[in-house]
């Protein structure tokens, strides 16, 4: 970084440890372990968990007692420390410490300490500077360990940073604040946009199945003329799955027929997994093969506390004893599949398993639940009505997904371009 020959030239270059001033503080956190906390003691101890990638997030709260803080000689945090994480995800990343009060806050030992005296240095240019995309190409360089990746105090210490005078560096920042304020709140605008088009798509869902995509005149709690409504379990077949034996190489090399489990669930029609089987696998095991155009369900799974992964069959596949497959008889695939979309936060609160460990569905509750029929051809129309209007959707929540990430590049580009002065 200090050989970057973009910066001023009136800039100069210094290690953190030449930041700080003679009343500064460059050091770890404490290293203050699960005996060492109580959790009605008055210090705060501040984690790894608390420090954003350039904000604070104050979500930890474990605790000590002032008197082992002492014992244990703890360096006690003051509002407007910079705290930097030696430990991912991202690493490197720092934040300002915003909380009031003296002695009431320590901090973990893979925190690094910086306290530097507003007369040398703006506080903000420092942690703005930290989290620029160069630092960042520094850490990484100095970063070790084979499982978690992490960087010392002392290697911190030899990355060297260009600094220009104080009023400079209070220019940069104002300039760098104006210009994230702006891109925050183009960022706000797309989330809105994401919400909205998230209450969009599960209202045009309700409505659906409610019969008012293709009749207007239906009345609220009531089915249209025709509909019926009847169980899962009654419109087609059911078929569970397994896990072929491991130590037989003939059940799976060379297989060519999909297995899926609900790592493979990602997407509205399942094309690919992760394994393939044989045909001696299917012969030889409990899994079953399940016909092209089923609906497939994850039973078990620790995803099911947010959503009811669901998916549709394109070609014959089997599946691990995860998932439960629904083999429509009377009812078009999409038609189910849609459903299930569109009652998923409902069904997985009717159909969820009490007493276990992973969040699990009832399968009998899920093949007792019911699902509003119509006719094929009303069937078909929701479906093209559905297909239509929901790939307008996608493509806006693509554009809007792809807008956010290119905030996320601005950003990285203000700070890159501020520390090679060409901010202002």
């Amino acid at each position: 970084m200090a050989e970057n020959n973009n910066i001023h030239k009136h800039w100069q270059v210094k290690k953190l440890s030449e930041l700080i001033g003679t009343d500064g503080v460059f050091c770890d956190g404490d290293w203050i372990e699960s005996k060492d906390q109580d959790i009605n003691g008055e210090i705060r101890l501040i984690q790894l968990a608390d420090i954003g990638d350039g904000f604070f997030k104050n979500k930890s709260e474990r605790r000590l007692t002032l008197k082992r803080a002492k014992e244990l000689n703890c360096t006690f945090l003051k509002k407007g420390d910079i705290l930097v994480a030696r430990m991912p995800d991202p690493l490197g990343r720092s934040c300002i410490f915003p909380l009031e009060g003296e002695i009431k806050y320590v901090t973990a030992v893979d925190v690094c300490i910086i306290r530097v005296s507003d007369i040398f240095i703006d506080r903000k240019f420092l942690n703005y500077i930290i989290n620029s995309p160069q630092s960042r190409t520094e850490i990484s360089k100095l970063q070790s360990g084979s499982t978690r990746k992490r960087i010392s105090r002392t290697n911190l210490n030899t990355i060297k940073f260009p600094i220009p005078p104080l009023p400079e560096q209070q220019a940069i920042v104002s300039k760098i604040e104006e210009l994230l304020s702006d891109l925050e709140n183009g960022k706000q605008q797309l989330l809105t946009a994401q919400q909205h088009l998230k209450v969009y798509r599960q209202s045009l869902l309700k409505a659906a199945f409610e019969g008012k995509l293709t009749n207007k005149e239906v009345k609220d709690g009531e089915l249209p003329k025709g509909w019926t409504s009847k169980k899962l379990n009654e419109i087609g077949t059911w078929k569970g799955g397994g896990t072929p034996s491991k130590s037989r190489k003939d059940f799976w090399e060379n297989g060519d027929i999909l297995w899926v489990s609900p790592k493979d669930m990602k997407s509205q029609k399942i094309s690919e997994t992760i394994y393939k089987i044989t045909y001696e696998a299917i012969e030889n095991s409990s899994t079953k093969l399940i016909s092209k155009g089923s609906v497939l369900f994850v039973v078990r799974s620790g995803i099911l506390r947010r959503t009811l992964p669901v998916a549709l069959t394109i070609s014959d596949v089997t599946v691990n004893q995860d998932l439960q497959a629904l083999t429509p008889k009377e009812v078009i695939p999409e038609y189910v599949f849609w459903y299930v979309c569109a009652k998923n936060d409902d069904i997985r609160k009717t159909c969820s398993k009490d007493g276990t460990t992973v969040e699990s569905i009832e399968s009998s509750l899920l093949k007792n639940y019911s699902i509003p029929i119509c006719s094929f051809k009303e069937q078909q129309s929701i479906i093209d009505e559905l297909g239509s209007k929901l790939t307008v959707c996608d493509k806006m929540e693509e554009t809007i997904a792809q807008s956010l990430l290119q905030v996320k590049t601005l950003r990285q580009s203000i700070l890159k371009n501020a520390f090679e002065g060409k901010l202002i």
